[in-house]
C-alpha cells in the first residue's frame, strides 16, 4: 500500500510539472537588428515648429534619421529600440546622456527601412555624424 501511495505522490509530482511547463511562457531573448544606410534631413515644418530640447526651453532643430534595418531572425521583431551616438560638427556628443534614441514598432524578416524623429539643440552645428546605431528586439 505505502508503494503505491509512494507511486501516485510522484505521479501526481510528475503532471504538476508538466502541465506547469506548458503554461510557462516561452523565455525570450532580444534579438539584434543591424542598422545601416544611415542618413538624416530636416523634419517637415508640421513637425519641428517651436521644437524645444527635452527637459529644457532650449530651441532645437527636427530630424527626421532615415536607414535600413536588417532582421536575420526570419521572424518578425516588435519594439525594437535604437541605440547609437550622434555628434555634431565639433565631434561634440549631441545627447550625452543619451543612447537610446528611440524604437521600430516591428522589423520584418530580411531588409526594411525606418525611420526616427530627434531634437537636436539648435546650438549644434551641423552636419551631424551619426554613429554606432544599432537595435535590438523581441520575436513576436
Amino acid at each position: 500500500m505505502a508503494v503505491w501511495q509512494r507511486l501516485r505522490g510522484l505521479l501526481v509530482v510528475g503532471l504538476v510539472v508538466v502541465l506547469s511547463g506548458l503554461w510557462m511562457p516561452l523565455a525570450l531573448a532580444l534579438t539584434p537588428i543591424e542598422l545601416s544606410d544611415l542618413s538624416y534631413e530636416d523634419c517637415p515644418p508640421s513637425l519641428g515648429d517651436g521644437a524645444v530640447v527635452s527637459g529644457s526651453m532650449q530651441s532645437a532643430n527636427c530630424f527626421i534619421v532615415t536607414g535600413k534595418a536588417k532582421n536575420t531572425s526570419g521572424k518578425p521583431v516588435v519594439n525594437a529600440d535604437i541605440f547609437g551616438r550622434i555628434y555634431d560638427a565639433n565631434n561634440n556628443n549631441v545627447m550625452p546622456n543619451r543612447t537610446r534614441l528611440g524604437a521600430i514598432d516591428e522589423v520584418p524578416p530580411g531588409v526594411s527601412e525606418f525611420e526616427l524623429q530627434i531634437m537636436v539643440p539648435a546650438s549644434q552645428p551641423l552636419p551631424l555624424q551619426l554613429k554606432q546605431f544599432k537595435a535590438s528586439g523581441f520575436t513576436g
